[in-house]
């Protein structure tokens, strides 16, 4: 197919480069990016750590460096909202993520919420939807987007409980590699089945080695494998036997079918380089922020 020509902004996860948020503010300027996405769970980023003042001046440095915030990172970890022990503590902390958010001038957090069974009728399944429809509804108020990652289930399944929420302040984080390197779902057909809730991306690349039952990545609460775990993830994305992240568009993620399709849907939001493994992520950032300034005209 003919390449596609994008005008999306080129955004950085500034924790891939590893060196704290002020350093990596200043690679992802050097970089070449538009703009960042920060994590805003724990350390100097925590909402909880973050005075009126802090917040300011955070803005205001973000901005003198000419960036902008595409999204914050608001992945709580653990079963995601599974457990109905621990869901009141989370749903109260990602409703200050999202507050901190629209602070900063972004009205989007991404997120993990845990793979959704595919029982309708199941316990899991009813503690998931409680936990995201008052997180929707919080959200939608404030016209923000509370944005589920794709990756630990089809798009058309997410879809589904999407539709079930009433409104559409939880939405979608689409990173296609999660797609490829774990379920084996096709990005291009995930983008269109979910393009009523697609408001931020993550340009990632990967490749699928064997088939790996997804609770055995994302975690599920009662099931035997150990809880989200982002750095066991990633090792598994570096050396495992199952999935390999890889340097971007040298994957399996067909990127001219994905852009595509991206504006085939006309979304016009940021694609947001996320690299969580790597001897050298910023080179391999560098080498992905000039493969997708490659798709402009």
């Amino acid at each position: 197919m003919a390449r596609p020509v994008i005008t999306n902004k080129i955004g950085v996860i500034v924790d891939s480069f590893q060196v704290g948020v002020k350093e990596g503010l200043r690679k992802a300027k050097e970089a070449g990016a538009d703009g960042v996405q920060i994590y805003a769970v724990q350390g100097e980023f925590d909402p909880a750590n973050l005075s009126p003042a802090a917040r300011r001046e955070w803005k205001d440095y973000i901005a003198s460096l000419g960036l902008e915030i595409s999204a914050l990172v608001g992945d709580l970890g653990g079963h995601g909202f599974q457990d109905p022990a621990q869901n009141r503590a989370k749903i109260d902390k990602s409703k200050r993520i999202m507050e901190l958010a629209k602070e900063l001038g972004t009205d989007i957090v991404t997120t993990h919420i845990g793979i959704v069974p595919p029982n309708r009728d199941s316990q899991i399944y009813e503690t998931m939807h409680i936990a995201c429809e008052e997180l929707s509804r919080y959200a939608h108020e404030m016209n923000a987007y509370f944005a589920i990652e794709t990756g630990p289930e089809t798009a058309a399944h997410l879809k589904m409980f999407l539709d079930g929420l009433g409104t559409k302040g939880v939405s979608v984080n689409f990173d296609p590699a999660n797609m490829v390197m774990v379920t084996g779902d096709d990005p291009v057909q995930g983008v269109h089945a979910l393009k009523d809730y697609i408001v931020h991306t993550h340009a990632k690349d990967g490749v699928k080695l064997a088939e790996i039952d997804p609770r055995n990545v994302y975690g599920q609460y009662g099931y035997e494998a150990p809880a989200l775990d982002h750095e066991k993830v990633a090792e598994m994305a570096e050396t495992g036997q199952a999935f390999r992240e890889v340097p971007l568009g040298t994957g399996s993620v067909d990127w001219n079918g994905y852009l595509q399709a991206l504006n085939d849907i006309g979304y016009k939001g940021y694609l947001t380089i996320e690299r969580e493994v790597g001897s050298n992520p910023e080179a391999d950032i560098r080498l992905a922020v000039e493969f997708l300034k490659g798709f402009r005209a």
